[in-house]
């Protein structure tokens, strides 16, 4: 598992205390390892699996619920007049699809209250 020094409040453009870090893959296997006793090829094909499956729900154009954590939704964006910043350029911005992610009302909860279980 990957552990970085936190931020020093104040180092942060917003002044909060976050701190910059990243679950990976293979962070999220060696977890459900140390809580299951199971071997880690086996929970890395697991997250493997499960996230394969959220992926091609998606694609399918379902909505991927998972109580207790959050909706995964698709939503059409239409194509639009843009411009490009670094030159000021008007440019057309493609129609596309983008993915949401909307917690639930307890993930929302513990993230605002900074609340970590282990």
């Amino acid at each position: 598992m990957k552990t970085t020094a936190p931020h020093i409040k104040g180092d942060h453009p917003e002044g909060d205390s976050r701190q910059k870090t990243s679950v990976t893959r293979l962070d999220l296997a060696a977890r459900i390892r140390d809580e299951t006793r199971l071997p880690l090829k086996e929970c890395s094909t697991i997250v493997d699996s499960i996230l394969w499956h959220i992926e091609n729900a998606l694609v399918r154009g379902e909505v991927v619920k998972i109580s207790s954590f959050g909706t995964f939704r698709l939503r059409d964006k239409a194509g639009r007049a843009g411009r490009n910043p670094a030159t000021g350029s008007h440019a057309h911005i493609e129609p596309r699809r983008v993915i949401t992610f909307h917690p639930s009302r307890k993930v929302r909860a513990r993230v605002n209250e900074g609340q970590c279980e282990k």
